[in-house]
């Protein structure tokens, strides 16, 4: 028997983590000592592994508690783990776009406040904001 802390060590979750994977049903609950210390078997280790791989991809708890209720349930997971993967870059490549398109904007008003200071240019507040000229 493991307790959470012994746990936290081995997994590199922290103890409040592991209760949170608990609470949200990430994990069965454990046994209990008679002062009421949760107390682990080694079959948790695995799972808690398995959860901290799947959050280093991005996946959120929601998504991971749907994988393993999967799994859990005598199925195979991966076609849902694929779909998540492929939402997920789907997901960044749209982030990647628009801080793409944000550094286009921000190296354009840069440019922008090098000519302005060039010219001498006046503003009501400041011309390198101002020329932007989004919104």
């Amino acid at each position: 028997m493991l307790t959470v802390g012994r746990v936290a060590e081995q997994t590199g979750l922290s103890p409040k983590a592991i209760r949170l994977y608990e609470a949200d049903g990430l994990i069965d609950p454990p046994e209990r000592t008679a002062a009421g210390y949760r107390t682990y078997t080694a079959t948790t280790l695995p799972v808690l592994r398995f959860i901290r791989q799947a959050q280093a991809l991005g996946l959120s708890l929601k998504e991971i508690k749907r994988i393993l209720d999967l799994q859990r349930h005598g199925q195979q997971p991966c076609d849902l783990v694929i779909d998540l993967l492929d939402e997920h870059l789907a997901q960044v490549d749209q982030r990647i776009a628009d801080l793409q398109a944000l550094r286009e904007t921000l190296q354009t008003a840069r440019d922008r406040a090098d000519h302005a200071a060039d010219r001498g240019q006046s503003a009501v507040v400041c011309h390198i904001i101002e020329a932007t000229g989004t919104g």
